[in-house]
């Protein structure tokens, strides 16, 4: 399965570099020189796949600045704009904490509550500065959000396909607001 860990924004500057929109918790990892990662370019049946080598990258201004091998230049840069990179989860290694997921690992997982009832379904994971949180599709359609914290999520169970979460009152109510 291949996962994304970021997206080409837009180019910067004049000798090709690209802001990537990074979508991993190790981006010191995933865009570290020399690393090889697919980029696919397009959408839907006219998707178009390459690797792509990382030369360099940098933070700046709270972004991330990657230059790719063979995009020297704004013209090929501003080419690559919405191009998805992605990384085959075969080769993540697995966290040495227990309590740490990739988040592959957690979509899907249906969503339960301390008594057991079935509340929905995690859709994705939001990394944010204030911390990570885990969008679930509740049973009536609609989505809210929870923070990924032990208090509201004490239990993950990948092997059973489950997670329980303990929301406070209200919380789940006042996302369907």
């Amino acid at each position: 399965m291949e996962l994304v860990v970021g997206r080409v924004v837009k180019s910067h500057g004049i000798r090709g570099e690209l802001v990537v929109e990074v979508r991993t918790d190790s981006p010191e990892e995933r865009f570290a020189p020399g690393t090889r990662l697919v980029g696919r370019t397009g959408r839907g049946r006219t998707t178009s796949d390459r690797e792509v080598t990382i030369e360099a990258a940098r933070s700046h201004s709270g972004r991330l600045l990657v230059r790719l091998d063979g995009v020297g230049d704004r013209d090929t840069a501003d080419a690559l704009r919405g191009m998805l990179l992605l990384v085959d989860s075969d080769d993540l290694e697995e966290p040495e904490d227990p309590d740490e997921y990739h988040d592959h690992q957690l979509v899907g997982l249906r969503v339960l509550d301390t008594s057991g009832a079935a509340l929905g379904e995690v859709t994705e994971i939001m990394h944010t500065p204030a911390g990570e949180l885990l969008g679930i599709r509740l049973a009536d359609g609609t989505d809210a959000m929870v923070p990924f914290v032990t208090e509201l999520v004490p239990e993950v169970d990948l092997d059973g396909g489950t997670c329980v979460i303990d929301p406070p009152e209200g919380l789940l109510e006042l996302e369907r607001s």
